[in-house]
């Protein structure tokens, strides 16, 4: 049952207490994710964006962890917690530093559950931040879910809500393969549906946003918000637009996309990821092998300029997937029929 509104920020904030205290076997470990906890009585900063607040406080230093300035050495640290029988949640600030530690996740993380023929399982959540929006330039700002996706052995996700990113936090600490969640900045205060309870999600299982019989738009993390806001006006031209979020990009609900194009014969794809070889074309590559004789147009994909993320606002602004191109792209679409 709905009993208030709460933010991303705080649902992954409430299960983590939640996850440690039914298992001390879960351990946090990231920069500043104490940060002065206990000081004066203070709940300590709770990293960057304040997600990890109150849990060295009540867990202790011993599970809480502060580490140097070394990627690298805090998620190999963790890789081999987790082979130990631990469930480490490690943060890592933001995505573009995911960079220095890329050898611990491609060649060992990704690689330890298959090259130990299933003996070694690896219970670990990195937590990371994506998207731009918000003035963070180049180094702050990627969105580099469609290149993890890439990885053999990742589980990589991408929540739009609340319910979803504490859902799949959980699910990800059950789950025996590791897991890189990606958890958009510029929705860490956007509020939605809590729950007295967040339920474990089902890796690999997307939803439907909205239903409509014209369109399909597929849209993760922040640019979910930006296809209902389109959808919205689009319904005022009588176009009636379905939209999925798939939730996890690796493993994929392909499912639940082509039952809806094979219903639409129309598809968008909106992604703040790289727009050549990125998530889009991983799904528009996957519907025209599955069903292209159902699609009345070719699809489109919506994603940013192949450049870095601009710094100055206006060119950040310009940079981003937008409402306009997806009424754009939408109108256009309707126009061509050819499938009929």
């Amino acid at each position: 049952m709905v009993s208030c509104q709460t933010t991303i920020s705080e649902a992954i904030n409430q299960a983590l207490h939640v996850e440690m205290a039914a298992d001390d076997k879960v351990i946090c470990i990231g920069e500043d994710i104490a940060g002065g906890a206990g000081v004066d009585g203070s709940e300590g900063i709770g990293g960057v964006f304040g997600v990890t607040m109150g849990l060295a406080q009540k867990f202790g230093r011993a599970r809480v962890i502060d580490t140097p300035i070394s990627e690298t050495s805090f998620v190999g640290m963790a890789i081999g917690a987790s082979m130990t029988g631990l469930k480490p949640v490690v943060e890592i600030m933001f995505c573009d530093f995911i960079g220095v530690c890329f050898d611990q996740i491609l060649n060992q993380a990704a690689k330890v559950r298959f090259l130990s023929n299933g003996r070694i399982n690896m219970p670990l959540v990195i937590r990371t931040t994506m998207g731009a929006g918000d003035g963070s330039g180049a180094m702050h700002s990627a969105s580099l879910h469609g290149l993890l996706a890439s990885v053999p052995g990742l589980t990589v996700a991408c929540p739009s809500n609340a319910a979803d990113a504490a859902g799949l936090l959980r699910a990800g600490l059950r789950s025996p393969d590791p897991m890189i969640l990606l958890e958009h900045k510029g929705l860490y205060g956007k509020s939605s549906d809590a729950v007295d309870e967040w339920p474990v999600a089902v890796i690999g299982e997307g939803r439907f946003v909205s239903r409509g019989d014209d369109i399909t738009i597929v849209a993760v993390g922040a640019m979910v918000r930006v296809a209902e806001a389109a959808a919205k006006k689009l319904a005022l031209e009588g176009i009636n637009v379905e939209i999925i979020d798939p939730r996890t990009i690796n493993p994929l609900d392909l499912k639940i996309i082509i039952s809806s194009v094979e219903k639409t014969g129309r598809l968008i794809v909106v992604d703040e990821g790289p727009n050549y070889i990125g998530f889009a074309d991983g799904v528009i590559s996957a519907v025209t092998q599955s069903c292209f004789d159902v699609l009345n147009a070719a699809p489109r994909s919506i994603c940013p300029l192949s450049t870095p993320v601009p710094y100055a606002a206006m060119a950040e602004a310009a940079w981003l997937p937008s409402l306009d191109q997806i009424i754009e792209a939408a109108n256009t679409m309707m126009s061509e029929n050819y499938g009929k």
